[in-house]
């Protein structure tokens, strides 16, 4: 059966996957915001699986709450954004089958991460490991490569797209993990690394500080 992915935890089936985001949603009384740390980052990378993350994160994601049944008898989860405005979303609709853009835009930052590790290794090296928002020294172990002062990933990622014949003309690798593969064409994943590095701007923030921004 292939494993299923929530961000970078696996899980053996996608009914795991299914059961471990339904432990948060009824671990949490109606109306409560979901406060435990590691509960909120679970749904941070359930909501990047959405078709429509971007307009669902909106400006940045400050908190999750248990959101009371719009139809039915269940609850659900509900974004509320850094400005204050709210918006629900369904944790099935993460759950559905990626399609092949979020497919070719996983392998695309899994292709850019050598990029990111390098850019936090130079601020380290330079001295220069302080958060970029708040001007606050950073730990090492709790620092966060971040797109917030510039172009975000994913305008990055559907410029190049664009420019390589669309989203369909990048081959992926076959996975038994949908979201898994990687660039077939080797020459095109150089290419890819080499336009991020030229074009992405890149930031440090501390972890809490990257909760709160928007998924870029």
């Amino acid at each position: 059966m292939p494993k299923f992915w929530i961000g970078s935890r696996e899980y053996p089936s996608k009914k795991a996957a299914q059961e471990a985001v339904r432990d948060v949603l009824y671990g949490y009384s109606v109306g409560s915001i979901v406060d435990k740390e590691k509960d909120h980052r679970l749904l941070l990378d359930l909501l990047d699986l959405h078709e429509e993350a971007d307009a669902k994160i909106g400006v940045g994601v400050e908190a999750f709450a248990i959101a009371p049944p719009l139809k039915g008898p269940y609850p659900g989860f509900e974004v509320i954004r850094t400005d204050g405005t709210r918006i629900d979303f369904s944790y099935l609709a993460c759950l559905k089958p990626s399609s092949y853009r979020q497919q070719v835009c996983a392998a695309m930052r899994v292709e850019a991460e050598p990029n990111a590790t390098a850019y936090l290794t130079s601020r380290a090296a330079a001295n220069t490991l302080v958060s970029d928002e708040s001007g606050k020294t950073l730990d090492l172990t709790d620092t966060h490569v971040s797109y917030y002062r510039g172009p975000s990933f994913m305008d990055l990622a559907a410029a190049f797209a664009a420019d390589a014949g669309g989203w369909d003309a990048i081959e992926l690798t076959t996975s038994s993990n949908p979201g898994r593969g990687q660039f077939a064409d080797r020459q095109l994943a150089e290419q890819w690394r080499a336009y991020h590095q030229e074009h992405a701007v890149l930031a440090l923030l501390s972890s809490q500080e990257n909760l709160r921004r928007p998924r870029r």
